[in-house]
């Protein structure tokens, strides 16, 4: 079995800063990432455009250089690989931790492909790997996807997109521009607030002039394999339908976080418990990074705001040694 002063969970831009940190300080760590590196930015649209600049993005005051003032995927994907590969990243690629369990001061951290012990451990693991479900009839069928990879695809097909955030409507957009029939399900009585202001009055005026077919206030009632009803305001409404992109948004793995005993909030909001100084949790040596620590508000954490908990935490780590 491995000993290291900390194991991190999860490899994305957060978890990285985090190694960074870690190896600047001296102490032994390693990285497990359960897929390839920055595993949920590979998982984004491949014609995705971030809302940060560039600058944002940096993590350990490493330029990040773009040919636009937002990247996209592509860039971010360069731009962390070449940190791990030029850094020499102790990182653990498509090895996913199954348990974290500890004896007296020491964590065991169980993988998928082995086993480790450690003073301390990270939690860095996002939200992007478990959607939020509709939970209608219907939302296992092969034509329904709660991701959302490339138009090219949809193209010449009846796609209805449910949701009102930048994933659905950067999804209604492009499959609308590959020659889709999109139809746009929406909650609420308007597009997001929160979608990019660069795309929000595209999406406005594409509805408007009637391009893309919204319908506010509606929710799913259930999806056949041809088929989409939806409830409206004006009643029950069937939609000739090849495919549902249901981008209702992703949640942090809370039985995962509640299993190892970090403490949740029982309000909606599922806040896990950590002290806003070190991002330590309930859990003496087990912290927290990035976007996890927003419980349901996945929109309160981002990479520019979060890349901070890495000094915070090796901050803390250092302080105990002492």
């Amino acid at each position: 079995m491995k000993d290291f002063d900390i194991v991190i969970i999860g490899g994305g831009p957060i978890g990285i800063a985090c190694g960074l940190e870690a190896k600047k300080k001296g102490l032994n760590y390693v990285i497990l990432e359960k897929g390839p590196i920055v595993n949920s930015l590979f998982n984004y649209p491949v014609n995705m455009q971030f809302f940060s600049s560039s600058e944002k993005l940096e993590i350990d005051e490493i330029p990040f250089i773009s040919k636009e003032a937002k990247p996209r995927r592509s860039d971010a994907l360069e731009y962390y690989r070449r940190i791990v590969t030029s850094n020499k990243i102790n990182i653990n690629l498509f090895e996913k931790v199954e348990n974290i369990r500890k004896t007296a001061d020491t964590f065991t951290v169980t993988s998928s492909k082995d086993a480790y012990t450690a003073t301390n451990v990270i939690l860095a693991t996002g939200f992007y790997d478990i959607p939020n479900k509709m939970n209608v009839p219907g939302e296992d069928l092969n034509k329904v996807s709660h991701y959302y990879n490339d138009p090219h695809y949809y193209a010449q097909q009846k796609v209805a997109v449910i949701g009102a955030s930048n994933s659905a409507i950067d999804a209604a957009l492009e499959c609308y521009r590959k020659g889709a029939e999109v139809h746009l399900v929406i909650r609420g009585d308007e597009v997001g607030q929160r979608v990019k202001y660069w795309v929000r009055p595209d999406i406005v005026n594409r509805i408007k002039e009637g391009s893309i077919i919204a319908h506010y206030n509606s929710t799913v009632k259930e999806i056949t394999e041809n088929e989409l009803v939806i409830n409206t305001p004006e009643g029950e409404v069937t939609l000739e339908n090849d495919y549902v992109l249901a981008l209702t948004g992703y949640t942090p793995n809370f039985n995962f976080l509640e299993k190892i005993g970090v403490t949740l909030s029982d309000d909606e909001k599922r806040l896990p418990s950590y002290d806003e100084k070190t991002m330590e949790t309930n859990i003496n040596n087990l912290y927290l990074a990035g976007v996890i620590c927003g419980g349901m508000e996945t929109h309160k954490w981002f990479i520019e705001n979060s890349r901070i908990h890495a000094k915070m935490i090796v901050k803390s780590i250092l302080s105990k040694k002492q």
